[in-house]
């Protein structure tokens, strides 16, 4: 079997961690402790996270997205097909390294995407343009974490909490929508995005898109006013 390579190590801001970056043959891991956060194999829900959102805002001919967290570029990937030539998105990453790795030694993954004309790179905390931005996006995406609880960073709690989630919705335009990826379901955090003022689905779908693989939970979560 090919052995794992490390190609390059990274800091999270706060002093909260580490990133590796791994590679074997043709596939990359980028791995925080003893999780592997995401592999360049498995892609389907990360995918499906864009195309469910799109699916929402058919009506929508340019809309504005966020996308909370670079990582391999699947979801934005997905976001440039599912969204179409009009709309305009921005990739919120924390982790300056996430973007040159991106641009560098995982450029076969992300091809094109980084050069294309809708796309801007924010290198910042998500949480950030949640709380600046008022009535700005009609799509916020968000998988910064393995579900709704800070794993890569403790401060991420806020994104998940009852105040994160209504800053969320106050950054949406009416009828936008809010989707968060998650390796498992939540209970809990369902019912938070109700009391914030979502009509919320939750949808399983599975890690990889020739639909194998881990179920995994993404939920859809619609402002109504």
């Amino acid at each position: 079997m090919i052995p794992w390579v490390l190609l390059d190590t990274a800091q999270i801001p706060g002093g909260e961690g580490e990133l590796r970056l791994k590679r074997r043959g043709s596939e990359f891991s980028i791995v925080l402790g003893d999780n592997e956060l995401m592999n360049s194999r498995l892609s389907g829900s990360e995918e499906a996270l864009a195309t469910l959102t799109a699916e929402r805002l058919q009506a929508c001919s340019a809309p504005r997205v966020l996308i909370g967290g670079l990582g391999m570029g699947f979801t934005l990937r997905a976001a440039l097909v599912a969204f179409g030539a009009e709309a305009q998105i921005v990739v919120a990453e924390l982790v300056p390294a996430v973007v040159a790795w991106a641009r560098g030694p995982m450029s076969e993954v992300f091809g094109t995407s980084l050069a294309d004309p809708r796309v801007s790179i924010e290198e910042t905390d998500v949480g950030r343009l949640l709380r600046t931005h008022r009535s700005s996006y009609d799509a916020i995406l968000l998988d910064v974490d393995n579900g709704p609880e800070g794993l890569t960073r403790n401060a991420n709690d806020s994104l998940y909490d009852l105040g994160g989630l209504r800053a969320a919705r106050v950054a949406l335009r009416p009828g936008g929508v809010l989707a968060v990826w998650s390796s498992g379901f939540n209970r809990d955090f369902r019912a938070r995005l109700h009391k914030a003022g979502f009509h919320v689905d939750e949808i399983r779908v599975r890690a990889n898109s020739n639909g194998r693989g881990a179920r995994h939970c993404i939920w859809i979560a619609t402002r109504h006013d």
